[in-house]
C-alpha cells in the first residue's frame, strides 16, 4: 500500500501492533478443517449441531431421571397422545428440508478468502479513515488527534476485530427474527397458507427436539434457508461469521423446541424466547401469538402477539368467571 495512504497517526508502531495481534478466535489456516473447505463446512456444521443437540435431547426424553420432572414441559404420555404425526416422519421431514438447505447453500455460498489470505492490516489502514472522521465528529478535532496518536491502533483492532463483527452478527440475528416473524405470522393469519403449508410445524402439539424443523418442505425452504441466506447477503458476513450465525441459530431453534425449561440452559437464559415462550404457541390458547423465532421476541412486544404464562392464567380466570355468571 502507497504511503500516502496511511493515516497520519498510523506511525510504524502502530502499524506493528496491528500487524503483530490478533483475537484468540483468528487462525491463519485458510480452512478450518484441514480436508474440508469453509464454503463447504458452513452448510454441513448447521447439520450436525441440529442433531448433535437433538440426540442429547433425545437422550434427556427417554431417561428415566426422576429428578427432570421438574422441568419438562409435558408428559411423555402426551406427547405420545396428542401429536399427529410419528417421529419416523419427523426425523424424514427433517432429513428432506436438510438436502434442500445444503443443495441451496451449494448454490448460494462462494468461496472466500479466509485466514491469511485476507490481507487484515491493509483492510484496518482502509478503515481508519472513517474511524477517524467519526471520532472527529464526536470528540473534536484536536481530542482526536491526541487520542488516536497514542491509542489509534488500539481503537483501529477493537473496531475490527470485534465491534464490527459484532455488529453484524447482531443485525444478522435481527435479519432472521424478522423474516421469520413476519412469514410465521402470515402463514396463520391467512386460512389458505395455514392448512396447506403451516399446519405441518402444528401437527406437533407438544414439541420435542428433532421436531424442531419439521415443516412442510415449501415453508422450510422459504421460512428457514431463505431467511438465512438474506441474512448473509444483508448483514455481509463472511463465510466464518456466517458460520457462527447459522450454528447459533440452528442450536437456538432446536433448544426452543426440546420441551423443557431448564434453569442452566445458556441458550434459554439469553433471551426469553425460549422453550416454555415457544410452547405456548404451540398450545390451542396461544396459536395467534408469539410468532417470533428464533432469537428474541421484540416484534411480538411491539405488535402485540406476546403471550406469557400469566396471560394464560389470566385468560382461563376471566372465562371460567364468564362461565359462572351465565349459569
Amino acid at each position: 500500500m502507497n504511503a500516502t495512504a496511511i493515516p497520519a497517526f498510523l506511525d510504524a508502531t502502530q502499524r506493528d501492533y496491528l500487524a503483530a495481534h490478533t483475537p484468540f478466535y483468528y487462525t491463519p489456516n485458510t480452512a478450518l478443517v484441514s480436508w474440508l473447505p469453509d464454503h463447504l463446512f458452513v452448510l454441513a456444521l448447521p447439520v450436525i449441531a441440529y442433531w448433535a443437540l437433538s440426540l442429547a435431547f433425545h437422550l434427556l426424553d427417554i431417561s428415566e431421571w426422576k429428578w427432570l420432572d421438574r422441568y419438562r414441559l409435558h408428559d411423555s404420555q402426551e406427547v405420545q397422545s396428542r401429536n399427529r404425526v410419528s417421529r419416523r416422519e419427523v426425523i424424514w421431514a427433517v432429513i428432506l428440508q436438510h438436502v434442500v438447505q445444503t443443495s441451496l447453500g451449494l448454490w448460494w455460498i462462494d468461496e472466500k478468502p479466509a485466514g491469511a489470505q485476507v490481507d487484515h492490516l491493509a483492510n484496518m489502514i482502509h478503515l481508519a479513515w472513517p474511524m477517524a472522521r467519526v471520532a472527529g465528529w464526536v470528540l473534536g478535532e484536536d481530542a482526536t488527534s491526541h487520542l488516536l496518536a497514542s491509542q489509534g491502533a488500539y481503537g483501529l483492532y477493537a473496531v475490527y476485530w470485534w465491534a464490527i463483527p459484532t455488529a453484524k452478527f447482531f443485525l444478522g440475528m435481527f435479519i432472521i427474527d424478522t423474516w421469520q416473524y413476519f412469514l410465521h405470522r402470515a402463514m396463520h393469519m391467512n386460512t389458505f397458507l395455514y392448512k396447506k403449508f403451516h399446519s405441518w410445524h402444528h401437527r406437533l402439539y407438544v414439541p420435542y427436539a428433532f421436531g424442531a424443523l419439521y415443516n412442510h418442505p415449501l415453508e422450510g425452504f422459504l421460512l428457514d434457508s431463505v431467511g438465512a441466506m438474506v441474512a448473509e447477503l444483508i448483514a455481509h458476513l463472511s463465510t466464518r461469521e456466517a458460520m457462527l450465525l447459522f450454528v447459533v441459530s440452528t442450536l437456538k431453534t432446536v433448544d426452543d423446541h426440546c420441551g423443557y425449561k431448564l434453569p442452566w440452559d445458556p441458550l434459554q437464559l439469553i433471551s426469553s424466547n425460549n422453550a416454555d415462550y415457544h410452547d405456548i404457541h404451540h398450545q390451542v390458547i396461544g396459536i395467534k401469538s408469539n410468532f417470533s423465532q428464533p432469537f428474541f421476541i421484540h416484534w411480538d412486544a411491539i405488535l402485540g402477539t406476546r403471550m406469557t404464562r400469566k396471560d394464560i392464567e389470566l385468560r382461563r380466570q376471566q372465562q371460567k368467571l364468564k362461565a359462572n355468571k351465565t349459569q
